[in-house]
């Protein structure tokens, strides 16, 4: 099947300032694909290229099968887009809005539009205007998602929500990832799309730095304790990052956790040393990778499942 998204070499430059540079990306059909990096980072201008509100100063780009300067019009029947600064038309009730833009959609479904507005408890006559920040991207998912889109498009749609807003809105997310709907979403937060997201790309000040399937990369990642071994060995593979004597233990980040590397593993530190080897978070692996790379740790609010920083 054909990727949803495809893009090679997209390059955007402001003058001399280079926003995004050389980005080859693929997302497939079914794919929850998360855009995560600083603020700064090239998130928005690479989703505004897809979306052609803003031209590339070079490379292609292909959404749905079209090129993306052909993205206007009837192309955004299949498409719905949400950004965290969403222009509305504020003098209109959210029942007059959804009255608006329902017939701009051949497939709109009315059922979907009636659960969604139950499960939102939206004020129907209430102006958009009046309404709060989380009530307003509540309205705009609403209007985004009734016509049942191919592709979702997502920029920072949780930033600054409330807690029960953003997790109404991703337990929303989650349900249309398994009816198969493709979402391309940008974020800070990664524990919140860890699950739910498939596939996980980090940008960095305009470069893609990797975009793997997230449970191969998490399988690929394990921290490594060795309790008891209180030197560092004098053989060590390079796929051991960030090793250190701590508490009585030799520690550090397994960057390739295949059946061979931790045989390898327990080999080397046979009884009555007993290696204990754990999975790592996304939070965790996102640090890893960053000091062990000439990459700046990554400036990524990360929330824990209690709201805890």
């Amino acid at each position: 099947m054909p990727a949803i998204i495809a893009t090679t070499g997209l390059t955007k430059t402001y003058g001399r300032e280079t926003a995004l540079r050389d980005v080859s990306l693929t997302i497939d059909p079914g794919s929850v694909f998360a855009l995560v990096g600083a603020n700064g980072a090239g998130k928005t201008t690479l989703l505004k290229l897809l979306m052609n509100i803003l031209p590339p100063t070079a490379g292609e780009a292909y959404i749905l099968g079209l090129p993306s300067s052909e993205i206007r019009g009837h192309a955004f029947t299949r498409i719905g887009y949400v950004s965290e600064n969403q222009e509305m038309p504020e003098s209109m009730t959210v029942a007059r809005f959804l009255n608006f833009v329902r017939p701009l959609y051949p497939n709109w479904d009315r059922i979907l539009e009636a659960s969604l507005l139950q499960r939102f408890d939206l004020p129907l006559h209430r102006r958009l205007k009046r309404l709060s920040r989380g009530m307003r991207m509540k309205a705009a998912f609403v209007s985004s998602l009734s016509y049942r889109p191919s592709l979702l498009v997502l920029d920072e749609p949780l930033s600054g929500l409330d807690p029960l807003t953003r997790d109404q809105l991703v337990q929303v997310l989650r349900l249309l990832a398994r009816d198969g709907m493709t979402i391309l979403l940008s974020s800070h937060d990664l524990a919140e799309i860890e699950d739910f997201a498939t596939h996980l790309g980090f940008l960095e000040k305009g470069s893609l730095v990797f975009a793997e399937n997230i449970t191969i990369l998490k399988a690929r990642f394990r921290e490594v304790t060795i309790p008891g071994q209180t030197a560092l060995p004098t053989c060590m593979l390079p796929s051991w990052w960030q090793p250190e004597l701590r508490d009585g233990a030799f520690r550090f980040v397994l960057a390739n956790a295949g059946p061979a590397e931790l045989d390898a593993i327990h080999q080397q530190f046979p009884a009555p040393l007993v290696p204990r080897i754990d999975p790592m978070t996304l939070r965790a692996i996102f640090v890893a990778l960053a000091q062990s790379s000439s990459l700046p740790a990554p400036s990524i609010t990360v929330y824990a499942k209690d709201g805890a920083l």
